[in-house]
This record gives structure tokens, sequence and C-alpha cells, in this order.
């Protein structure tokens, strides 16, 4: 028997300064399954004090041709603020994150824009460790940019797909994995692997 095809697609919702002339673009990535459509992080959709350096150019959601109401579950990677502040569009919807993720961005200072993880009407589901949300879509624990990060293994062809959030922030960390998050990532084989700030997937070299 054929398994359901599940697939993966990624959404520019912005991108960030990170260098004199350097921008970082912001993805989120959309897992379309049998069984519901999975949004992975938010992005953010207004401007913020804390982050004014960084001079954010946004591509919201919410004004873009992406129809919220057919999002089913939400996953935040981790709660910095280039991946939760558009949490509060999916209010009222069940929201997928580590509870020591959690529990950190409400008690660290400087860790990420307070209001927007705690946004009126989110409601956060924390998960402890490995988790399935939906037959072959896991989160796994992924320590590293954060203690609470986390990927998205999709399973379902010959090797899984990984969403990296950003415990892989660029390509090389993954050719020379150094955090506990990176290195689970190689250990899983994968086909590709998403990062939050990358337009197209890491892949595994030949041999």
């Amino acid at each position: 028997m054929t398994q359901p095809r599940i697939t993966v697609t990624p959404i520019l919702v912005g991108d960030l300064l990170v260098g004199e002339d350097e921008r970082l673009p912001i993805y989120v990535h959309l897992i379309d399954h049998p069984d519901g459509r999975v949004l992975v992080d938010t992005g953010l959709t207004e401007l913020h004090p804390a982050v004014a350096d960084m001079d954010p150019r946004l591509r919201p959601l919410d004004q873009q041709d992406f129809d919220l109401a057919q999002v089913d579950f939400v996953v935040n990677t981790h709660l910095h603020f280039d991946h939760c502040g558009g949490n509060h569009l999916f209010a009222g919807r069940p929201i997928h994150v580590q509870r020591q993720e959690l529990t950190d961005a409400r008690t660290l200072a400087d860790y990420t824009i307070p209001e927007w993880v705690d946004a009126r009407g989110v409601t956060y589901v924390p998960v402890d460790g490995e988790t399935e949300l939906l037959p072959g879509v896991r989160l796994l624990p992924s320590p590293g940019h954060t203690n609470g990060s986390q990927v998205v293994v999709v399973e379902g062809g010959d090797r899984p797909i990984v969403i990296a959030g950003d415990t892989a922030v660029w390509h090389g960390e993954l050719d020379d994995p150094r955090t506990e998050g990176q290195r689970l990532i190689r250990a899983l084989e994968p086909a590709e692997v998403w990062l939050a700030h990358a337009a197209e997937p890491w892949v595994p070299t030949a041999g």
C-alpha cells in the first residue's frame, strides 16, 4: 500500500540585516499532511524597538496569499522573536513547543520579545522530549541554538526530511556539526534539511 505523500513548502516571511549590507531571509515551513496542515514557526508581523538595529523587512503571512484558517497545528522550533512573532495569528489553535523553551522564553532576560510569546489568545502545548504530532511527523529536542530547541522530522520517503529552525543557521553547520542538535540531525541521515534562514535545503554530499 502506498503511503500518503507528505510535502514541505518554504514560505518567505521577511529578512533581517545581519551585516553592513547582508540580509538574512526568514522562512517558515508548511507541512501538507493527509491528516492536517502543520506550520513550523510563524515569522513576525510587526516592527519592535528591541530589534530595530536589524531593520526587519516583513512579508507577514496574513498579508500573503496564505489561508491562515487552513492551518491545523503550529510548531515553534524555538521562541526567538523571528520564529514566534506571528503566533498571534493562530490564537486558539495548539502551538507545540518544548516545555524547556517555553520556560526559558518566559523567565530569561533578553531572550525574546515576551509580549509576542504570550500574545492574546495564544495557546501552547508544552512538549517534553520526543513526540509524534501526526503519523510520520515527529518533534525531537535539538539543544544547541537554545536549550529548548526542537526539530520536526517528516517521514514517508526512503529518508526523512527535517525542518531545523535555527538548530543550524547555515549549511556549513551541518557539514561540520558541533552541537548536540546538529549531530542529531546528521544521525537521522536525512534526505534534506530545511533551515529557517536559507532558501534551499541542505542535502548531504554523495559519499
